[in-house]
């Protein structure tokens, strides 16, 4: 395998700065408001949904369904909190129909219904149980209700006891997707499902978002089709039941791909990442061989675009949310925010771009609902998984200022390169300058490890760009554009008519395929540069070993390292987020080698306590990994 580029990623203060202009903020275009929860209410919110009055539904964690009045606030006053039901199994979901609430527990689709109107559920009825084999891990989320009325039902996979990092159906449909009608008639729908928590039903179609694991290199979105096969292998030990519209067993898929099932002194070894595979497996050349297996829709780049991806929620808000109608909001448990999907339907088949939208709730984001006036309720927990946020829940809501962002509302494939649609007119002259454009393209390996690096990466050519009369639009033509690849598009340079910077200048654009077209004429292509001599982007020369510095450099010099690097993701220096945090990494008064050794090869046995392993990071450049390892020492 070619030596791995540096990752380019830029985030929204870095660009701004690089550019010379920081422009408005998040928050001047979307507040979050927060409602207040008695003190001694656990809510750890597993499912939201609003209800036909205006309330609000809300699942927890804990067992308890309440009901909300008042959530908008309206006149100032608090909202009030009535407990519904209680003593359900860890719902992690919810959906109103027909004067009932259902939520999934563990093992079932229950259906919550008040007879005598006392805002009490008096009537728990089972619409359809699974088994359960007791692993903590087993999970379940739903419904999402289908235009006939079905309900659709996702579920965790277990993991193994000696292969702790393996995942594994113990009992039928673990894994899987289920169609349930309303008479109690189970359906199995897809398989390959890992921990596919965020579920939405999308103009009449079912798509859900799944985290990074085994087999499952990034977060993604996918529209699951009946008889999908989207990637874990797990549930495929249920094929031959009757009603699996999948057909690939366990040992059809573990000889196209090597399961690493080694053992050494009767122990089993736990899977690594391979530096410099010669060929690695890829999601798009196992599809190849592997007629069911599906690839997602949308590639959310881990650690970037969040590190465990929640509810996919369209905004059917007709323009009362801003301007992105029919685009769907995808939230992040673990980095507590919320980004923003574009689908577009090219070869039969839904792909599309994702952006950056709004951060920092106090919480995991984990449910979303739209209230009646079309803000943004959203439901949250860190409870078990950790989140950036420093609450162990949260109920918020996410309303919009009736002020239009500058943003890249939307990119589509074009047959030479992409279309990139704005909420603003563009200033022309920076538009038109090449330099305010970078990208690469990059893809994720298919294996049995947990999480993997990015591989394969290729800075983007840009030939040229043609602005739209109406300065809406740009086409940028890319020489070397990559099918099944996605591809960092990234525009810190580009402004407003008004001199406004992007308020999120990077997106990820998942291109399965490439659409068909007319090319833009060379002839109508601006390729003018700003800069006095053309800036080239190079792969960086092998240097010689880097030697371990006696000064150790400050939080402002590694700042940048650990945000180009994604570490700040999952780190923080003084607390716990998703993973330890520095100053606590410092305390195990590790060597200056061995953390590094550690940034390429994470030990999460180290850390028992923490549910999300760390994924190795290989594309972190030596150099900067010893700057890393130097500052982290400095903090004992």
């Amino acid at each position: 395998m070619k030596k791995l580029y540096i990752l380019l990623i830029i985030t929204v203060a870095i660009s701004a700065n690089l550019f010379g202009q920081n422009g408005p903020g998040e928050s001047d275009y979307y507040k979050i408001i927060t409602l207040p929860v008695p003190e001694e209410m656990l809510l750890e919110v597993g499912g939201i949904t609003t209800l036909p009055d205006g309330r609000l539904a809300l699942s927890t964690r804990r067992g308890d369904v309440w009901l909300v009045e008042n959530p908008q606030m309206a006149d100032g006053d608090q909202p009030s909190f009535i407990q519904y039901a209680s003593g359900l199994h860890e719902p992690l979901g919810m959906a109103y129909l027909n004067n009932s609430l259902y939520v999934t527990q563990r093992g079932e689709l229950t259906k919550l219904s008040d007879k005598n109107g006392d805002d009490r559920a008096d009537l728990y009825e089972t619409v359809y149980a699974w088994p359960l084999s007791g692993h903590y891990h087993e999970y379940s989320y739903g419904p999402k209700i289908a235009p006939d009325s079905s309900m659709f039902v996702t579920t965790n996979v277990a993991f193994g006891d000696e292969e702790w990092w393996r995942g594994e159906s113990r009992v039928p449909w673990r894994g899987w997707t289920m169609r349930i009608s309303q008479d109690g008639t189970m359906e199995p729908w897809a398989t390959g499902m890992r921990s596919p928590c965020g579920i939405g039903m999308i103009d009449g179609e079912f798509f859900y978002t799944e985290n990074q694991g085994d087999y499952v290199g990034s977060g993604a979105m996918w529209h699951v089709k009946k008889g999908s096969f989207t990637g874990h292998p797990a549930g495929l030990k249920w094929t031959n039941l009757p009603g699996s519209p999948v057909h690939l067993t366990t040992e059809e898929f573990n000889q196209l791909i090597d399961p690493r099932q080694e053992r050494k002194e009767g122990r089993a070894i736990k899977p690594e990442n391979i530096p410099d595979e010669s060929d690695p497996n890829t999601f798009f050349e196992a599809s190849k061989t592997i007629d069911e297996l599906k690839l997602p829709a949308v590639i959310l780049p881990h650690a970037i675009q969040g590190i465990s991806n929640s509810e996919a929620l369209a905004d059917k808000t007709g323009g009362v949310f801003g301007p992105f109608e029919g685009q769907i909001f995808v939230g992040d448990q673990g980095q507590s925010k919320i980004m923003r999907v574009a689908l577009e339907e090219v070869e039969g088949e839904f792909q599309g771009v994702s952006f950056d939208f709004v951060q920092g709730f106090q919480s995991g984001v984990l449910r979303m609902c739209w209230g009646h006036d079309g803000s943004l309720y959203v439901g949250e927990t860190n409870r078990g998984w950790g989140s950036a946020g420093d609450k162990t829940s949260g109920l918020q809501r996410v309303v919009w200022t009736g002020v239009v962002p500058f943003e890249m509302k939307t990119i589509k494939s074009k047959p030479d390169g992409f279309e990139i649609q704005f909420t603003k007119p563009i200033d022309r002259k920076t538009a038109e300058d090449l330099d305010s454009y970078q990208g690469q393209s990059f893809t994720y390996k298919y294996h049995p490890v947990y999480g993997s690096p990015t591989i394969n990466n290729e800075f983007l050519k840009i030939k040229g760009v043609k602005v739209s009369e109406d300065n809406m639009s740009v086409r940028i033509v890319i020489d070397n554009l990559r099918q099944y690849y996605i591809h960092e598009i990234n525009v810190p340079g580009i402004r407003s008519q008004n001199g406004d910077p992007i308020l999120h200048p990077q997106a990820f654009y998942t291109l399965n395929n490439i659409a068909k077209g007319e090319n833009v004429p060379v002839n109508e292509l601006s390729t003018k540069r700003s800069s006095a001599v053309t800036k080239k982007v190079v792969r960086p020369k092998p240097k010689p070993q880097p030697k371990l510095s006696t000064n150790a450099p400050d939080f402002e010099e590694i700042q940048p390292l650990l945000t180009k690097n994604t570490c700040i993701a999952c780190h923080q220096p003084d607390r716990r987020v998703v993973g330890p945090a520095y100053s606590e990494i410092a305390k195990r008064n590790y060597s200056v080698e061995k953390i590094v050794d550690l940034i390429y090869n994470p030990q999460p046995q180290n850390w028992p306590d923490y549910a999300t392993p760390m994924a190795p990071m290989p594309q972190v450049p030596k150099e900067e990994a010893i700057k890393i390892a130097e500052w982290i020492r400095s903090l004992k």
